[in-house]
Parts: structure tokens; C-alpha cells; sequence
């Protein structure tokens, strides 16, 4: 059975970090690249982050690229996102999702052009 666990979400002040994980099970993890996203109240999910699990490379979405970082743990089947000096504005609701990674064909994209698996999200709320 495929999975995709976020974990890590929770309460927090605003200026505080937090870090999320998303554990893969099920599917081979060093075939697929992992992208973080959130899903604000009311609004669609925006693409936060994507990582490349044959090399490591990654990108950063520009609204998010000085206060997000992700990496992984390949021994794990796991990716994290670490947020940094949170806004209240951040919070909602973060997934995170697998797709084939580009970076396997030899393409210079770190971000799969569609997501085959996605978790049920971890729920980031930061109070002001």
C-alpha cells in the first residue's frame, strides 16, 4: 500500500519554525522526487517546495525561498520541510506529494510535472 505521512504540524507563535516530515512507504522512494504544498483556509493549494530524491537538488517555490528549507533522508524514505520565522499567514494545511523525478531522465527540473501519491496533509497553525 502506497503511503505518504506528514507529520510535524502543530500550534505555534508566529516567528517560531517548525519541522515537517512526510514519511514514503510502498512505492520506491528513489524514483520519485517529493514536493511540499499548502492548502490556506479557503484557498487553493500553492506549491511550497520540491526535492529530488536521486541527487538531493531542490527548489524553492520565490514566495517561500528565504524561509523554507527542504532535505531528505533516503535511509528513512523521508523529506523534510523545515519553516522558518512563521507568518500568521502560513498557516493551513501542508501535504506533501510524490511524483516521477525529473532528475532521473537527466532533465535540469526538480519538480515532477504531475503527482502520483499524495498524503493527508499536516495542519500548520500559527497564532499572532
Amino acid at each position: 500500500e502506497v503511503q505518504l505521512v506528514e507529520s510535524g504540524g502543530g500550534l505555534v507563535q508566529a516567528g517560531e519554525s517548525l519541522r515537517l516530515s512526510c514519511a514514503a512507504s510502498g512505492f520506491t522512494f528513489d524514483d520519485y522526487a517529493i514536493g511540499w504544498f499548502r492548502q490556506a483556509p479557503g484557498k487553493e493549494r500553492e506549491g511550497v517546495s520540491c526535492l529530488s530524491t536521486t541527487d538531493g537538488s531542490t527548489h524553492i517555490l520565490y514566495s517561500w525561498m528565504d524561509r523554507v528549507t527542504t532535505s531528505r533522508d533516503n535511509a528513512k524514505n523521508t523529506v523534510y520541510l523545515q519553516l522558518k520565522r512563521l507568518k500568521v499567514e502560513d498557516t493551513g494545511r501542508y501535504y506533501c506529494a510524490a511524483g516521477p523525478d525529473p532528475r532521473r531522465g537527466g532533465s535540469a527540473s526538480v519538480c515532477p510535472r504531475q503527482y502520483t501519491y499524495w498524503g493527508q496533509g499536516t495542519q500548520v497553525t500559527v497564532s499572532s
